[in-house]
C-alpha cells in the first residue's frame, strides 16, 4: 500500500476543523431554538455563541431553515439511538423491549430541548409535510417493526400490522405535542398516564 493510499482515510486539519465548527452550530442553534423558538433565533446570535462569523454559519447552512433542519434531524438521529438501545437490553423479550423503547420516547419527549424542537418548532420552521415526513422516516419503521414481532408473540391480536403501527405512530405524537406543552412540575404525572396506557394498548395488561 502506498503511503499516498494508506493516508487516503485521514482528514485534513482543515476538515477537521470544518467538522468541529459545523457540530459546533448545532449545538448552538438547538439551544437558541429550543429556549427561543425558530421566529426568535438570529443567525448572529447563534455565530455569536461559538465566537464565529455569520459567514460560517452559511458556509455550512444555506439559511436558518437550513440550520434547524439539520438541527432537528440531528435531534431525532439521538432519539432513536437512545430508543434502539433501551430496547436492545430487552433483546430476549419483545414486550419488555417494547416497554423499554415507549418509556425511552416519554423520557425524551420530557426533555425541554428535544421537546420543544421536534414539537413545537419543527412543524412551524419545516412546515406541516415535511416535519410529519420527518417523523414517519424516523419512528414509523421501529414502531411497525415492533407491532409485528408483538403480534409474532402473540401479545397482540392479529390485525393488520401496517394499520396498527399507524394508529400508534398517531398516539406517540399525541403523547409527544402534549408532553411538550406540560409545565416541567407536570411531566412526570403525564408521562406516567402515557405509559400506563400505551403499555396496555401494546400488549402489556399485568
Amino acid at each position: 500500500m502506498s503511503y499516498a493510499l494508506g493516508m487516503s482515510g485521514v482528514k485534513s486539519r482543515r476538515e477537521q476543523y470544518s467538522e468541529a465548527t459545523r457540530a459546533a452550530l448545532l449545538a448552538a442553534a438547538a439551544r437558541r431554538f429550543a429556549e427561543h423558538g425558530f421566529a426568535g433565533t438570529a443567525l448572529e446570535d447563534v455565530a455569536a455563541d461559538i465566537q464565529a462569523t455569520r459567514g460560517a454559519v452559511y458556509h455550512h447552512f444555506a439559511n436558518k431553515t437550513a440550520l434547524f433542519r439539520a438541527v432537528h434531524e440531528q435531534a431525532e438521529s439521538e432519539m432513536l439511538q437512545r430508543v434502539e438501545a433501551a430496547a436492545a437490553v430487552h433483546a430476549d423479550d419483545v414486550r419488555a423491549a417494547a416497554g423499554a423503547a415507549l418509556e425511552e420516547f416519554l423520557e425524551c419527549c420530557c426533555e425541554p430541548e428535544y421537546g420543544r424542537l421536534v414539537w413545537q418548532e419543527a412543524p412551524v420552521a419545516l412546515g406541516w409535510s415535511e416535519w410529519r415526513a420527518s417523523e414517519e422516516q424516523y419512528a414509523f419503521g421501529l414502531i411497525e417493526r415492533t407491532i409485528k414481532a408483538l403480534i409474532d408473540a402473540g401479545a397482540l391480536p392479529q390485525l393488520p400490522a401496517g394499520t396498527m403501527a399507524r394508529a400508534v405512530f398517531q398516539l406517540l405524537g399525541a403523547a409527544g405535542i402534549e408532553l411538550a406543552l406540560t409545565p416541567e412540575a407536570e411531566k412526570a404525572r403525564v408521562k406516567d398516564e402515557y405509559t400506563q396506557v400505551l403499555r396496555y394498548m401494546l400488549g402489556e395488561k399485568d
